[in-house]
């Protein structure tokens, strides 16, 4: 049976709801792993730790890798595990964690509009309402409310700017390695650039913050779950759920994190008010529209 025509079943929905949990609690890990460290640190650390995760996942298919194509698995590497940690680490020094988790849903529209402008792609005029509702949406919730996130436009334009570098990613991945196994894909495409953030750590401080702050072993602790849950082991469940349902219903969990960002926020004194939760309803409703149909064969 085609999985877009599978019904689905308790632990689709299970694993649905876990995703949604793991990838809208990250924007409040990184902010707590910010405690102790500096945001290149915290960065650096999520890398390092994904990739020694995802290093047996190398070793055991090392065989079975082209490794001739070693500058695309760099550049889909950076694209999407190596330069937006950075950003985001760097971002929510300055802004909070339920805007981080809701600009962060603007990937799906930037990955539709990278697909129009460099790949090629058509998209009809639904689709394109979507893209500027979307659009008008991280707007207003970036200017509007600038003021009470603390962060200016400068600090939230860097979450816009990993999602565009995630839409790049996603659209490479499509045209290069469309019939790769996702997981071996992306463990690779760690393992080419994750061992330089050994350097980047040790030119720092990070040895004396871990032996002076006392902060030290709950900000590596929040970092070390965001890499492990949020990083490998969030993208082995989604492509599973992919595999057993279908590539719609395993995105929409782009729907339920911003607010599960939002409510740790809350929960951890952030403050919102209705321009937030009408910014954000207007960009999932542009996600919304841009989202492919089971038989798009335009993207």
């Amino acid at each position: 049976m085609n999985s877009n025509n599978r019904i689905l079943k308790w632990n689709d929905w299970f694993a649905f709801l876990v995703l949604s949990l793991i990838w809208g609690t990250s924007f409040i890990l990184i902010k707590k792993s910010l405690i102790a460290f500096d945001s290149t640190q915290v960065a650096s650390l999520r890398i390092l730790i994904a990739t020694i995760a995802f290093l047996p996942v190398v070793l055991v298919n090392r065989k079975k890798i082209d490794w001739s194509k070693w500058y695309l698995f760099l550049i889909i590497g950076l694209a999407g595990g190596g330069i937006p940690p950075f950003l985001f680490a760097m971002a929510q020094t300055k802004i909070n964690s339920g805007l981080a988790g809701a600009l962060n849903t603007l990937t799906p529209i930037f990955t539709l509009l990278v697909a129009l402008l460099f790949f090629k792609k058509r998209i009809d005029g639904k689709k394109s309402l979507g893209v500027v509702i979307g659009l008008i949406g991280a707007a207003v919730m970036i200017y509007l409310t600038n003021s009470s996130f603390k962060g200016g436009v400068f600090y939230s334009s860097l979450i816009i700017l990993a999602t565009v570098l995630y839409a790049f990613n996603a659209n490479m991945v499509k045209k290069f390695f469309n019939n790769h196994n996702p997981l071996i894909l992306t463990a690779v495409s760690f393992f080419v650039f994750g061992p330089v953030t050994i350097l980047i750590l040790g030119s720092g401080d990070f040895v004396d913050i871990m032996k002076t702050d006392s902060n030290a072993l709950l900000s590596l602790g929040a970092v070390t779950v965001l890499s492990l849950l949020s990083t490998v082991f969030a993208t082995v469940l989604f492509f599973k759920l992919v595999q057993k349902s279908n590539t719609i219903f395993a995105s929409s969990v782009s729907y339920t994190v911003p607010f599960v960002a939002v409510s740790w926020g809350v929960l951890d004194g952030e403050q919102y008010n209705w321009y937030h939760m009408i910014s954000l309803v207007a960009i999932l409703i542009g996600v919304y529209m841009t989202r492919p149909a089971s038989n798009d064969n335009k993207l």
